[in-house]
């Protein structure tokens, strides 16, 4: 009874395995493994069965992140990207929310509360409406203020899971809002920050750059930043793209990022009208390679997120092997040492007493004593009496060195809660002398092993299914043949390059 997940948990797996198996299908069985290593947990009492699972500790999707102020195109960039007018684009500020898409069946564009993506641990926002009413300070705002969720039918969504900001100008709400693109952050494999080139001058935007930069730069993780610089069509007269660019990354690499590399994009279909030829064409011709190098990074997540989930499984299963049962081995020998040594001194105490309050009664009641070694009855109920005595105090022993020794153990750690975990093998059923933690003997070892085993098997499916798509010259997140990038020559007259070798990878 204790190694089985309640309904609700058992009911989010199954929806996970589902879902993954329409999306990811490379990753389907790797649910089930995730099942067994609850078993486990849930044995050593490393987890809560009623509403937890390891599975709910990682995000199963990688997240794409696309921050920016307003107007800066980031809505148009989703749109374009996915192929279907999913956010409402225009001068004016229309999105107050931040919005999570992902894929869906239906090919109409279906739009879900932010509750969806709170009660559900498949997503990146699972309970985090707790979070939001603390940094809401109690204004009544709710979940539903801040997110939103999207889903429709297209192939670029399947396997990922975009989110778009509602940008950084929002005045009423800026600090929940800048908390949870913190938060965004931190949980994103992608965060692309659009700025609009229609206003060059960074100095209007040193407060975002400062925050975004600061942010990522405490974790160590510029990799996942990629500045993009929208709407570069409106330099067009001046001509003077590269000075843009530079006072951008100039600003970037002042607020601490190495590299300020910028990608420039504009949207073809609403540009202004770029009279020069051979500036429209170097311009077009550097859109799209950026375009299609972003493109290329989204497609590429998707494969090292699946990698890092099967990961996740082994270090999990390592985690228990390796920290989490020397660690409770070792607080149970610890435990058992207290215990006996306070077992020892209270007998001690108490024999004496009892020696004292004999030797008394001896002196003054010698009769009483006689009478009382004539019934055996009696004489074994006093017995009976000293041993109670020396098992409560016993216990109380027991109660009060695990509380002691269980304060000093971490509570949240990749495989588990070690508190909770602890006191379980201090119950008052479970012998002292028993030296393996519950759930951790040889046979978990085994079935540990077993599962660190499965993660070879995992990886060379994975192996299998990304080789096997590498070998087909297709595109890795639309299906179909990449368009190569015409390249101005000197003339600025666009001129076709050689088609990529067969078995090469292209760019998505």
């Amino acid at each position: 009874m204790f190694n089985r997940p309640g309904n609700r948990v058992n009911q989010q797996l199954s929806l996970l395995s589902n879902r993954l198996s329409e999306e990811n299908p490379a990753l389907e069985g790797v649910v089930d493994s995730f099942r067994a290593l609850d078993r486990l947990g849930y044995s050593a009492g490393l987890m809560n069965p009623e509403e937890e699972s390891y599975a709910f500790t990682i995000s199963w999707w990688p997240m794409i992140a696309v921050l920016g102020t307003f107007s800066a195109g980031k809505s148009t960039f989703i749109n374009e990207y996915i192929g279907a007018t999913v956010q409402r684009s225009g001068s004016q500020a229309v999105d107050d929310r931040f919005t999570v898409i992902s894929y869906g069946a239906s090919e109409k564009v279906k739009e879900l509360p932010g509750l969806a993506l709170d009660g559900d641990p498949r997503f990146p926002f699972y309970r985090v409406s707790n979070e939001i009413e603390r940094l809401s300070d109690g204004a009544g705002r709710t979940v539903d203020h801040f997110l939103a969720m999207k889903t429709v039918k297209s192939e670029r969504l399947r396997g990922r899971i975009l989110i778009d900001s509602p940008g950084f100008d929002a005045d009423e709400q800026r600090a929940t809002i800048l908390q949870l693109t913190d938060h965004i952050i931190d949980l994103s494999d992608l965060v692309l920050v659009f700025f609009d080139a229609r206003h060059p001058e960074p100095g209007a935007m040193r407060d975002t750059l400062e925050h975004l930069v600061n942010r990522v730069a405490a974790r160590n993780d510029f990799t996942k930043l990629v500045f993009v610089l929208n709407q570069i069509d409106t330099t067009w007269r001046e001509d003077n793209l590269e000075e843009v660019v530079s006072a951008w990354q100039r600003a970037v690499v002042r607020q601490g990022n190495a590299t300020g590399r910028f990608y420039c994009l504009y949207n073809t279909g609403a540009a202004v009208e770029i009279g020069d030829e051979k500036v429209r064409a170097r311009y077009e011709y550097k859109a799209a390679r950026d375009r299609e190098e972003i493109h290329a990074k989204i497609a590429e997540i998707s494969s090292s997120r699946s990698y890092r989930i099967v990961g996740a499984m082994q270090a999990i299963a390592e985690s228990m092997e390796m920290d989490a049962a020397p660690a409770l081995k070792a607080a149970l020998g610890r435990w058992r040492r207290w215990v006996v040594r306070a077992d020892a001194a209270m007998m001690v105490v108490v024999l004496a007493l009892v020696l004292y309050a004999a030797q008394a009664m001896a002196d003054g009641f010698g009769p009483l004593l006689e009478a009382i070694q004539a019934h055996p009855v009696t004489s074994g109920l006093a017995v009976v009496v000293l041993l109670a005595v020396l098992l409560g105090i016993h216990f109380l022993n027991r109660r009060w060195a695990a509380r002691r020794i269980a304060r000093s153990l971490p509570d949240e750690t990749a495989s588990g809660n070690w508190r909770a975990a602890f006191l379980k093998n201090t119950v008052f059923w479970r012998s002292i002398l028993r030296k393996s933690p519950a759930g951790l003997g040889r046979s978990a070892l085994r079935q540990l092993h077993a599962l660190r085993d499965q993660v070879e098997a995992y990886v060379q499916r994975l192996n299998n299914q990304f080789m096997d798509e590498r070998a087909v010259p297709k595109s890795a997140d639309a299906g179909t043949q990449p368009t190569r990038v015409p390249e101005p020559d000197a003339a600025g007259e666009r001129r076709e390059e050689a088609a990529p070798a067969t078995g090469q990878e292209t760019r998505g």
